[in-house]
């Protein structure tokens, strides 16, 4: 069963004592089970954003243990800060990452809320997809007045807490109450303006914001609010759904800036809220002039906005992921108040380095990688070369188009090669997980050889492992094979319509994916023949041999493309 994989991101209100924040921390790694991905603390908020992901029950103890320790050492009676508080830990969301729904993660939320009342004393509002009431769903109808609202809002039946709900004493006084919740991805972000205007950054949350602001008579700023029939504020929408915002001073950096939290991406992309914030501030005559990230971030999102200023620049989007991710950080000034590292701030990257090291062939140098294929070690051998083949010839058939998207006077073109080049990528990254892929194959004969072999039950189960896994070395490199034969369409696309001056190298990639498919399918038939399973072997091979045999024809038609248009040169 796949594992359950969640994330939890508490804010605690504190952003200037660093030993405070290590014994929170501290409390929080005590659970072996979970990662402590990210601290993110502001001294003008007075708080700081913690990120760890683990298994549910881990995050929940390991949360438990934040909030308990938090409780200890935040004193609310003293705390001040730019941002919305009412606690000493003020909200506790949990975010689905693999194979967990956001349903699931609203029960785990009410559980650990529970937890929190009951055995802490502290009273907690269930908000986000836990909450009990749909008003509630709102942080912002949780948090109402603050921490400073609490004694009115505690002990009442309608406005109390969800959990531990009594009169507001002296230990309520002292840890505040604190909002726990489940909800999709949030992106937490600061837009940095070239102003020390509060009032001027308001302006543009309010004017971007989805609640927007208050209707007035007139339509002028300074006209009678409109109320309802029911005396409630009418409000007018800003443009951006799916956000919440405020203006700020930050007397840190000097600035003013609009503070935002992105609530649903998928409706309000990163990129599309740098954009629709800098025109706000552009229509006010200020401008935009960085970006700050709160937390982490997903890939996905700096990969589409990446993508996004890419295309408005007409430039090809076939470019390694980290290119793309570089457009982004330039584009939207996300390193102009410290450097951003995609490394500390993505998600995914900080999981990915944050689990067991594993080191990989593609990781290799040039050198590395042709030592250890030439040391007297029997992998890599043939079919990881044959893969590598194959994602040579994938590079430079994407390398062709790119320069193709780029060419002088192809300006109208550019979408079209474009897309060429991200097809290329597509197959590169396939063929290079083949390299590792291959090699990792041997290593499971290896073992299976390695299998004791005493008795008829050891030899029974050591001769079904080492038919299931010769069979998948045998499957591996035939899906290599597949994989580079799927590289011609392109490579003869590219030949016949890209950079005349780049013929050569389409050429080159032609032999270098024949040469792929040709190896592949010699390791595809040494493999097979070690199956106890011959008609199996027999089909498997037959596969390799067509696969060979079409290799070898593209090849030839690309050749005769790349030598006419270099005789034409």
């Amino acid at each position: 069963m796949k594992k359950q994989i969640i994330e939890c991101v508490p804010n605690f209100s504190e952003g200037r004592n660093p030993e405070i924040i290590k014994q929170i921390t501290d409390a929080i790694e005590s659970v072996a089970e979970i990662t402590l991905l990210d601290v993110d603390p502001g001294a003008a908020t007075n708080r700081t954003v913690v990120t760890f992901v683990g298994e549910p029950e881990a995050v929940m103890e390991a949360a438990f243990r934040g909030v308990k320790k938090a409780a200890e050492f935040i004193d609310m009676r003293g705390h001040h800060g730019a941002h919305p508080r009412m606690g000493a830990t003020d909200v506790l969301p949990l975010v689905p990452v693999s194979n967990i729904t956001l349903e699931e993660c609203a029960e785990l939320a009410r559980k650990l809320g529970k937890r929190i009342a009951d055995e802490l004393e502290i009273p907690v509002y269930a908000y986000e997809a836990a909450a009990f009431r749909p008003e509630r769903k709102n942080l912002a109808v949780c948090r109402k007045g603050e921490y400073e609202g609490l004694p009115e809002r505690l002990g009442d039946t309608d406005k109390g807490p969800d959990f531990g709900n009594r009169p507001f004493d002296e230990k309520v006084a002292r840890t505040g109450a604190t909002a726990c919740g489940a909800r999709d991805f949030l992106i937490a972000v600061n837009f940095n303006l070239n102003t020390t205007s509060t009032r001027r950054a308001n302006a543009i949350a309010f004017d971007v914001r989805e609640k927007g602001r208050p209707m007035r008579e007139g339509g002028s700023l300074t006209g009678k609010i409109i109320k309802d029939e029911n005396g409630n504020t009418v409000m007018q929408p800003g443009t951006l759904k799916g956000t919440k915002a405020i203006g700020w001073f930050i007397d840190e950096y000097g600035i003013a800036q609009v503070s935002m939290n992105i609530t649903d991406c998928r409706v309000t992309p990163l990129h599309k809220a740098f954009d629709e914030v800098s025109r706000a501030a552009a229509a006010r005559g200020l401008r935009v002039t960085g970006t700050e990230i709160v937390g982490l971030v997903p890939k996905s999102t700096l990969l589409e906005a990446g993508r996004h200023y890419l295309t408005l620049q007409q430039r090809s989007l076939g470019i390694p992921e980290e290119e793309i991710i570089r457009m982004a950080i330039l584009s939207m000034g996300l390193d102009q108040l410290k450097p951003f590292n995609p490394e500390e701030k993505v998600v995914e990257y900080m999981i990915e380095a944050a689990g067991p090291r594993v080191k990989r062939l593609i990781d290799l140098t040039c050198k590395e990688f042709a030592d250890t294929t030439a040391s007297e070690a029997p992998a890599p051998g043939g079919g990881s070369i044959s893969a590598y083949m194959g994602a040579l010839a994938a590079a430079l058939g994407t390398m062709v188009a790119n320069l193709s998207a780029h060419k002088r006077g192809w300006d109208d073109r550019w979408e079209e090669f474009s897309n060429m080049a991200v097809d290329g990528q597509q197959h590169l990254s396939g063929l290079l997980h083949a390299v590792d892929e291959d090699t990792a194959a041997f290593n499971r004969i290896m073992d299976a050889l390695g299998m004791p072999k005493s008795s008829p039950e050891e030899k029974e189960a050591r001769a079904a492992a080492l038919e299931a896994a010769t069979l998948y070395a045998a499957e591996v490199p035939l899906s290599t094979a597949r994989k580079a034969l799927a590289m011609f369409p392109l490579l003869m696309q590219v030949a016949r319509e890209g950079n005349p001056a780049s013929a050569s190298d389409a050429g080159v990639g032609a032999l270098a994916a024949c040469a792929a498919v040709r190896g592949a399918a010699l390791n595809v038939r040494i493999n097979a023949a070690g199956l106890a399973d011959k008609a199996k072997a027999a089909e498997l091979a037959a596969e390799a041999a067509e696969l060979d045999a079409e290799s070898r024809r593209l090849e030839a038609e690309v050749l005769e493309i790349v030598n006419a248009n270099i005789d034409r040169q």
